[in-house]
Protein backbone atom coordinates (compact mmCIF):
# COMPACT_ATOMS: atom_id res chain seq x y z
CA UNK A 1 0.00 0.00 0.00
CA UNK A 2 1.38 3.32 -0.84
CA UNK A 3 0.35 6.78 0.07
CA UNK A 4 0.36 10.12 -2.14
CA UNK A 5 -0.89 13.22 -3.19
CA UNK A 6 -2.57 13.81 -6.65
CA UNK A 7 -0.45 16.10 -8.72
CA UNK A 8 -2.20 15.98 -12.29
CA UNK A 9 -4.08 14.16 -14.56
CA UNK A 10 -3.09 12.48 -17.69
CA UNK A 11 -4.94 13.40 -21.28
CA UNK A 12 -4.27 10.32 -23.70
CA UNK A 13 -5.69 10.25 -27.02
CA UNK A 14 -5.78 6.44 -27.11
CA UNK A 15 -6.30 3.95 -24.27
CA UNK A 16 -6.81 0.44 -23.45
CA UNK A 17 -10.34 -0.62 -24.09
CA UNK A 18 -10.46 -1.59 -20.39
CA UNK A 19 -8.99 1.66 -19.10
CA UNK A 20 -12.04 3.32 -21.14
CA UNK A 21 -13.49 5.77 -18.15
CA UNK A 22 -11.38 5.13 -15.97
CA UNK A 23 -9.10 8.12 -15.42
CA UNK A 24 -5.16 8.25 -15.22
CA UNK A 25 -3.91 10.31 -12.18
CA UNK A 26 -0.10 12.08 -11.80
CA UNK A 27 0.31 11.25 -8.21
CA UNK A 28 3.58 12.17 -5.76
CA UNK A 29 4.54 8.81 -3.60
CA UNK A 30 4.68 9.76 0.23
CA UNK A 31 7.16 7.83 1.38
CA UNK A 32 8.41 8.32 5.58
CA UNK A 33 6.94 11.69 5.76
CA UNK A 34 9.15 12.73 2.17
CA UNK A 35 7.88 13.42 -1.22
CA UNK A 36 9.29 11.10 -3.74
CA UNK A 37 8.83 9.88 -7.41
CA UNK A 38 5.99 10.41 -9.31
CA UNK A 39 3.13 7.64 -10.49
CA UNK A 40 0.41 6.78 -12.95
CA UNK A 41 -2.13 6.27 -11.10
CA UNK A 42 -5.97 4.67 -12.04
CA UNK A 43 -8.77 6.15 -9.94
CA UNK A 44 -11.29 3.59 -8.99
CA UNK A 45 -12.88 6.09 -7.04
CA UNK A 46 -13.72 8.58 -9.80
CA UNK A 47 -13.52 11.03 -7.52
CA UNK A 48 -9.86 12.40 -6.76
CA UNK A 49 -8.88 15.44 -7.87
CA UNK A 50 -5.40 17.74 -7.54
CA UNK A 51 -3.90 17.94 -3.90
CA UNK A 52 -6.02 14.94 -2.75
CA UNK A 53 -3.82 13.11 -0.08
CA UNK A 54 -4.63 9.37 -1.14
CA UNK A 55 -3.45 5.86 -0.78
CA UNK A 56 -3.20 3.60 -3.74
CA UNK A 57 -2.15 -0.18 -3.92
CA UNK A 58 0.05 -1.88 -6.82
CA UNK A 59 0.39 -4.99 -8.97
CA UNK A 60 -1.97 -7.50 -9.53
CA UNK A 61 -4.18 -6.23 -6.50
CA UNK A 62 -4.43 -2.93 -8.84
CA UNK A 63 -5.22 -4.83 -11.88
CA UNK A 64 -8.22 -6.54 -9.80
CA UNK A 65 -9.76 -3.51 -8.31
CA UNK A 66 -11.87 -2.86 -11.45
CA UNK A 67 -13.49 -6.09 -11.67
CA UNK A 68 -12.87 -6.37 -15.39
CA UNK A 69 -11.54 -9.60 -17.12
CA UNK A 70 -8.45 -7.73 -17.52
CA UNK A 71 -7.73 -3.92 -16.31
CA UNK A 72 -3.64 -2.82 -17.00
CA UNK A 73 -2.91 -0.96 -14.12
CA UNK A 74 0.11 -1.02 -11.89
CA UNK A 75 -1.48 1.39 -9.18
CA UNK A 76 -4.77 2.16 -8.28
CA UNK A 77 -6.51 4.78 -5.77
CA UNK A 78 -8.42 3.23 -3.47
CA UNK A 79 -9.64 5.85 -1.00
CA UNK A 80 -8.79 8.88 0.53
CA UNK A 81 -6.82 10.35 3.23
CA UNK A 82 -8.70 12.77 5.12
CA UNK A 83 -5.81 14.69 6.96
CA UNK A 84 -2.17 13.93 6.59
CA UNK A 85 0.06 14.87 10.15
CA UNK A 86 3.54 14.76 8.96
CA UNK A 87 5.02 17.79 7.65
CA UNK A 88 6.02 17.53 4.15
Amino acid sequence: MYTGIVEGKVISTIKEENLMNIPLLIVRKIEDGKKKGLVVAADSTRMAGEGDYVYMIGSKEAARIFRKTYTPADVAIVGFIDSYREEL
